[in-house]
């Protein structure tokens, strides 16, 4: 095979192997430079190739000495000046000579290297390709279709490679089989040996973003805001979001008609709960909110350097203000970025906190004597 005939290969190897022509003009480059070395038992050689890759040729490269001098830099096979004056007339000491050579020299073990080298370099362009391709795609979602499973993972399709996905990484009422589609979020990609590995999961919180984009207009435009998010994977998200478009109700653009947008990104989330809260810039209200569906009498002693807060509750709604297992508080505080304590209006009472109550719009002095008074007088 002539030096033509492998630049005439470079579209269908190309087009064969996924990569770009100048990959596989490297690769070419790598393999012949393999055999070169082989062949001719020099340190180095070089390929340069001609008029618009028509043509390529081959260099074996000395570098040229008096006397051999183990002290010199060892990237080059050293050539007594003699030597070199037979090649090259114009031949001086401390310059790269540069002799053409024909690869149609190379014998069995250096067509070996030379394919071996061909072949090496195109599955690293292959991996590395892969990782810059879903290194782009770090901290996104993809859709993903379920090809295998074990006990402990499924092994997902991802169009352009193949990842597992560990069982812990999915959701209790995720109903995952062979065959199945799932959006999945990709946490991580970083490179081994044996090509690039992509971590996935079905948990993280931007996951719910993700869907949200896809499925709400609004928010994938840039229209509402996502400022705050909290997730129990399976069970419960809180999502707080804004506008600055006063003609948009930023809670009905997530809803939708009929609830159509929230319930496809619930459908997506294996019917996780999605709580949807106003964001606002003034502590209180936002923590009110976040609180949701809890209704919250007070927000008091507000510590904005420690970001800290007190919410007081009416006392039927402690239950539902703290959630199961504490649920409610802890999503309203993640999402929020308040650390929010509650009690019960008894609870501030009990305790003599003082509070303005913001729903009833006045004072509300509240102390154990005062509500003993109180008590009193009911009786």
């Amino acid at each position: 095979m002539t030096n033509k005939d492998l630049l005439q290969n470079i579209g269908a190897v190309a087009e064969t192997t996924g990569l770009k022509e100048e990959q596989v003009v490297e690769a070419i480059t790598e393999g012949l430079i393999a055999g070169c070395r082989r062949t001719h038992g020099v340190s180095t050689c070089r390929v340069e190739l001609i008029e618009e890759k028509s043509d390529l040729k081959v260099y074996k490269q000395y570098m040229v000495v008096e006397d051999y001098d183990l002290t010199l830099d060892k990237t080059y096979t050293q050539l007594l000046l003699k030597d070199a004056l037979e090649i090259d007339k114009k031949a001086k000491v401390g310059e790269l000579l540069e002799v053409e050579i024909d690869p149609k020299e190379y014998g069995h073990y250096a067509m070996r290297d030379m394919k071996q080298r061909f072949n090496d370099t195109i599955l690293n362009y292959q991996k590395q390709n892969l990782h810059d391709f879903f290194k782009e795609h770090e901290n996104e979602m993809l859709r993903a279709r379920v090809i295998d499973e074990s006990p402990t993972t499924y092994r997902i399709d991802l169009g352009k490679e193949t990842t597992l996905l560990p069982r812990s990484e999915t959701l209790e009422r995720d109903n995952l089989h062979v065959g199945a589609v799932v959006y999945v979020y990709i946490s991580s990609v970083y490179m081994k040996p044996k090509g690039p590995k992509i971590d996935v999961t079905i948990k993280h919180p931007n996951l719910v973003i993700k869907l949200m984009e896809l499925n709400i207009p609004e928010v994938a435009d840039g229209t509402v805001e996502i400022v705050g998010i909290s997730r129990d994977a399976g069970d419960r998200s809180k999502v707080g979001v804004r506008t600055n478009n006063p003609q948009v109700d930023p809670i009905g653009a997530c809803v939708g008609e009929g609830g159509a947008r929230i319930r496809s990104v619930v459908s997506a989330l294996a019917g996780e709960k999605i709580d949807l809260f106003r964001w606002s810039d003034n502590e209180k209200e936002l923590i009110e909110n976040a609180l949701q569906p809890s209704d919250v009498i007070a927000v008091t002693k507000i510590n904005p350097r420690d970001k800290t807060a007190l919410a007081i509750v009416p006392n039927d709604q402690l239950s539902l203000a703290i959630g199961k297992q504490g649920q409610n508080v802890k999503l309203a505080v993640q999402a929020s970025g308040w650390s929010i304590d509650i009690k019960s209006e008894e609870m501030a009472a009990e305790e003599g906190i003082l509070y303005w109550a913001s729903q009833l719009e006045k004072y509300r002095c509240v102390h154990v004597l005062w509500q003993k008074k109180s008590y009193l007088r009911k009786n």
